[in-house]
């Protein structure tokens, strides 16, 4: 089993940052990829952002260039950094730990979820 606790939402004025923490526990070796979504109301879940244990990342169209993910494996914590926020980037950040197979992100024998943080950015 994995756990996840997701860190670092709040409010903030469009145009600023936030980093987004996502701590994982439990049977982390067995984690091989992690991943941020978000969730606005009334959407769908939207996967942003996700990352191999080999480093490979991938950026939603929707945020690349605003936002990147990067990963601190001696602290099994994975984070979403967050620049020039716009008020449609405001949701609920969920972090999302699985493993995968043959890299292929949507091929995964499990997957765990945090409960996770909101973000509310203001015009």
């Amino acid at each position: 089993q994995v756990q996840l606790v997701e860190s670092g939402g709040g409010l903030v004025q469009a145009g600023g940052s936030l980093r987004l923490s996502c701590v994982t526990s439990g049977s982390v070796f067995s984690i091989n990829a992690m991943g941020w979504y978000r969730q606005a109301p009334g959407k769908q879940r939207e996967l942003v952002a996700r990352i191999t244990t080999a480093g490979n990342t991938n950026i939603a169209d929707s945020v690349k260039g605003r936002f990147s993910i990067s990963r601190d494996n001696a602290n099994n914590t994975v984070y979403l950094h967050m620049n020039s926020l716009k008020p449609e980037d405001t949701a609920v950040y969920y972090c999302n730990a699985r493993r995968i197979r043959a890299g292929i992100w949507s091929l995964a024998d499990w997957d765990s979820w945090g409960q996770g943080t909101q973000v509310t950015v203001s015009s």
